[in-house]
Parts: C-alpha cells; structure tokens; sequence
C-alpha cells in the first residue's frame, strides 16, 4: 500500500466525525508563518483548533513574496490582523551553502532555479529579519502586531525574539 493509500484511508475515517464546515475567516485573526520541519504540529503548540489562524509554511518558516502573496490575501480578503513568524532549532536552512545546492541542481542538468533556498546563519537574527520585512511590506495592511519566535525542538518550548 502507498502512502497516499495510507492517507486516503485515514480520510475516510476523518470523514466519519467530520463535524461539517467552518466560517472561512480565522475566528482569532490570526496568520502564523513558520517552517514545514515535519517536528512542529503547529497547532498543538500553539494551542490552536482548525478555523481559528491560517498556517503558511516552508522551508525555513522564511518570508518569500510568496508568503507576502498569501499574507496579503490573508489581511484584505480574509481580515487577519495579527502575524506571528516561528523558525525552530536545529533547522535545515541553518547554514545551508547556497551555491553549492544551487550547483547540486544545475549538476542534475535543470535550469538554475529564479528563486533562492535563503538559508540563515543565525536563526534569531533571521526570525528579526523576518519580521522587520513583515512590518515594512507596502502590500501588508496590519503591521502593528507581528511577532517572532524560536521553537525549540528539544523542549517544545517557544522564545520570543525581541
């Protein structure tokens, strides 16, 4: 049996208590960006039930005009108004070589990508980073509450970057 078998089965018994739709507009206004690292179920970390905060995730929890795109639909389509940015210890962007995997694909004979892997030396310095691109975004319309934080993969503990 595949994966995706696997899944389809674990649909169905989803299905079965699905307790039916939800209000599209996150019920705490609320956008967290963070990373994909298959270690942090966000929303038993943070304490979240399905409908109450959108979730964006990627390869570093970083901001790409991607996250910008969705963050921006996110406020004006959909009336979040907070952002919290979750990058994590022990993360795989965390001095990346970027031209050595740049290379690594090229080798493989495909195009050199249009985008960066954006890997970080620092992770408290990138989760700052993060939130000062965040702040000063002319496509964001809430600025006022955007936060950052370091989930520690050993504890499960979050620190907030000041």
């Amino acid at each position: 049996m595949s994966a995706a078998d696997e899944l389809i089965e674990h649909n169905v018994r989803y299905a079965d208590k699905y307790d039916g739709p939800r209000p599209v507009i996150p019920s705490r206004h609320l956008t967290v960006v963070t990373c994909m690292d298959s270690r942090m179920d966000v929303h038993a970390l943070l304490g979240l039930d399905l409908g109450e905060a959108h979730v964006i995730r990627n390869a570093g929890g970083v901001v790409t005009d991607d996250v910008i795109r969705s963050l921006a639909i996110s406020q004006r389509r959909l009336h979040t108004q907070s952002v919290v940015v979750i990058h994590h210890t022990d993360c795989g962007l965390l001095n990346l070589d970027e031209d050595a995997f740049v290379a690594e694909l090229a080798a493989e004979g495909t195009e050199p990508p249009t985008w960066r892997p954006r890997s970080f030396a620092d992770v408290d310095a990138d989760v700052a980073e993060c939130v000062a691109g965040l702040r000063s975004s002319p496509y964001l319309k809430a600025t006022d509450d955007i936060r950052g934080f370091v989930f520690d993969v050993g504890t499960g503990l979050l620190r907030e970057v000041a």
